[in-house]
């Protein structure tokens, strides 16, 4: 990560550039900007952006590109420069180009990782695969939060469908608080291409669906694949009839149905539980 502790007289800091960037026309400030607001910017780029102290300290040195830093965020956490290059920008440009509406002081490029899809389909540590298949999300913050709460889950990848927000959105680095930094994942063409040939594997498929019997009478401790659909219509058809099972998490009241990020999160869980006592009876 980038903080950390060195001894007395070997701290350096690679400050890049002279003085401080003051306008918005600076043409690094134009390159950050342009990634800010475009995805097709970020793959041309091979970057993304990270904002903010907590997801800034996170960052792991190979991954980082640079960091604009204004002078009074610099001055409080001069510690967090350790041998990385920075350029100081004036307040005003900060707010121009942050995300957010009320700018920590912080934003740096960062280079995008590319896993391929075997590595998000391994298992991690002993453990059988458990991964999310996640069909046409839109939101940002289901995004980021399902990427999050699948490392406290064990999750080992996450597969998305091509037409799945971009997971370098900032909105959706901001919410995975750093997880996106330790959950492999990767896009594919055609996703029920795909969960066929896992099916065909004889990995468990599981489609989250309405009319699906309930999650709890099923075995995740095996490998396990659990296909989350769009917010709003679920997943297509051609992706629920190809998976081998449709499961429904039981409701009461008049509620119908979670939201993506919420059922992704009980799926995972109730995995994550099945595989633990498992592990704990052996």
């Amino acid at each position: 990560m980038l903080s950390g502790k060195m001894g007395a007289g070997t701290i350096k800091k690679k400050k890049v550039g002279n003085g401080m960037i003051t306008s918005t026309s600076n043409s690094k400030i134009k390159k950050l900007t342009k990634c800010m607001k475009s995805a097709k910017e970020r793959k041309k780029q091979g970057v993304f952006l990270v904002e903010g102290i907590r997801m800034f300290s996170e960052i792991p040195k190979k991954l980082h590109v640079e960091t604009f830093v204004t002078k009074n965020f610099f001055q409080k956490n001069e510690e967090l420069f350790t041998d990385i290059s920075y350029e100081l920008v004036a307040e005003h440009v900060m707010e121009s180009v942050s995300d957010t509406k009320t700018p920590q002081g912080v934003i740096s490029l960062v280079k995008q990782q590319q896993y391929t899809l075997e590595e998000v389909c391994t298992g991690r540590g002993g453990n059988p695969p458990l991964i999310l298949a996640l069909e046409n999300l839109q939101d940002p913050g289901n995004l980021g939060t399902i990427v999050r709460t699948a490392e406290g889950a064990g999750v080992t990848g996450i597969v998305m469908s091509k037409d799945t927000v971009d997971i370098y959105n900032p909105k959706v680095v901001r919410a995975t608080m750093g997880s996106i930094f330790r959950v492999p994942f990767c896009y594919v063409e055609n996703m029920t291409e795909w969960v066929g040939r896992m099916k065909e594997e004889n990995i468990g498929t599981y489609s989250a669906h309405l009319q699906g019997t309930s999650f709890y009478d099923y075995d995740y401790v095996k490998p396990t694949i659990f296909c989350i659909g769009n917010e709003g219509n679920g997943l297509t058809d051609a992706l629920s009839t190809t998976t081998k099972y449709k499961i429904q998490i039981p409701m009461m009241g008049k509620v119908e149905s979670l939201n993506a990020a919420t059922a992704a999160t009980v799926l995972m869980y109730e995995a994550m539980r099945q595989r633990n006592t498992k592990y704990r009876q052996n």
